[in-house]
């Protein structure tokens, strides 16, 4: 969360030499917001000097980057910068940290969506970050934020998709050609938060998901990997048959030599599950998919937030926090080359008995019952005896 404050460029470019090593082609960057953009009126020049490092280091390394605009929510905290924060009503699932501090709990985030100076300076930011590497081969997407929709909400899908226009024309106005996507998460699926797949669609060259079953209580386990693919399945319907990007997927593993309790995985554990997602997500057709995420944090970062309440975010890594690589490290180099595959479409969603009026009508209860269609399904393809 403060990389970009404390930028090391050779760090920068040691960890993307692994991750290059590895087998990866790309990498997801999140400038956090602060750090760029000190006031409303100013884009820090430094911190665009480094995020054109970032870029010149993947072309080094032979990867692509996706970078992530007003982080903004990550790891279970909403990362804010002062002046966008305000007195009211928030999300209290999340904490607020803005100026290296945890806000009160009266104090929540000012409405990007309806609020004249942040909408402003988020389209500053974004012209400003898109001019500085416009054009620049290590550049792969840009990405509209992480997760949005924990941080704030449109008030209706008028203003909702009227910032994704407003937004998406910002970058394209100084770097024309660039795909732009937005991360929306699974959430996004299970309520009307203004801005899911459909309103994606409108404004953005492909669609972004996220899905974790450790935070699905309907799903069969921590480790089922089917729901990953089943949320593909329903973005890329609710997306009008878009293409789908599984933007993160990943579970967070019990240290070696330590006990842990779910959410923990075993590293085996995580490794099956991180070779059967990308696997299905391949079968589906989704266009790429990210691991969430590089490394484990180091144990002298344990008593900051997130980690200091979340301790299951200290292990989400694929590379222990002492350098060492994990076993799903190996799932992902053994699928390196692989061709994309082309998606069934509607031929392959016999599962779903809905329109999406219908879905939305009652969108949690949909989709946990649709994914119940979805397992069954899987068990007649496994055991086609079971019929009648």
């Amino acid at each position: 969360m403060a990389w970009l404050r404390h930028y090391d460029a050779a760090l920068t470019r040691r960890h993307f030499s692994l991750i290059a090593a590895a087998g990866f082609d790309s990498v997801r960057v999140f400038p956090p917001w602060e750090d760029c953009q000190p006031s409303p009126e100013t884009v820090g020049a430094a911190a665009l000097s480094h995020l054109v490092d970032v870029a010149d280091a993947a072309v080094g390394s032979g990867l692509e980057l996706i970078v992530t605009l007003f982080t903004g929510h990550m790891s279970g905290v909403n990362w804010i910068p002062p002046w966008a924060t305000g007195p009211g009503a928030r999300d209290l699932r999340f904490r607020v940290v803005a100026g290296g501090q945890v806000q009160d709990r009266d104090r929540g985030l000012r409405n990007w969506y309806t609020d004249p100076e942040v909408g402003a300076a988020q389209e500053r930011l974004a012209e400003a970050c898109a001019g500085a590497l416009a054009g620049h081969p290590g550049l792969w997407a840009w990405d509209l934020g992480n997760e949005n929709s924990n941080c704030t909400v449109p008030p209706d899908r008028a203003a909702g998709l009227a910032w994704l226009e407003r937004m998406s024309g910002a970058l394209r106005s100084r770097d024309p050609g660039r795909p732009v996507t937005i991360g929306t998460h699974m959430e996004d699926l299970e309520e009307d938060r203004a801005i899911g797949p459909a309103e994606a669609a409108q404004w953005c060259d492909f669609v972004s998901m996220h899905g974790y079953p450790i935070y699905a209580p309907w799903a069969a386990g921590p480790t089922d990997h089917h729901l990953v693919i089943f949320l593909a399945e329903i973005t890329r319907w609710l997306a009008g048959d878009a293409d789908v990007l599984f933007e993160e997927f990943g579970l967070p593993t019990i240290p070696p030599g330590r006990d842990g309790l779910l959410p923990l995985v075993a590293e085996r554990e995580a490794a099956a599950f991180t070779g059967q997602v990308l696997d299905g997500l391949r079968r589906a057709g989704a266009m790429g998919a990210l691991l969430w995420c590089f490394g484990d944090y180091a144990p002298s970062l344990h008593h900051q937030p997130p980690f200091d309440l979340a301790p299951h975010e200290r292990t989400f890594g694929l590379w222990r926090a002492d350098g060492s690589p994990k076993p799903a490290l190996a799932e992902v180099t053994a699928r390196v080359n692989l061709a994309v595959l082309a998606p069934a479409g509607a031929a392959g969603r016999d599962w779903l008995d809905v329109d999406v009026a219908q879905y939305q009508a009652d969108r949690r209860q949909e989709l946990i019952r649709l994914y119940g269609r979805y397992r069954a399904g899987l068990k007649l393809e496994e055991n086609p005896e079971a019929v009648g």
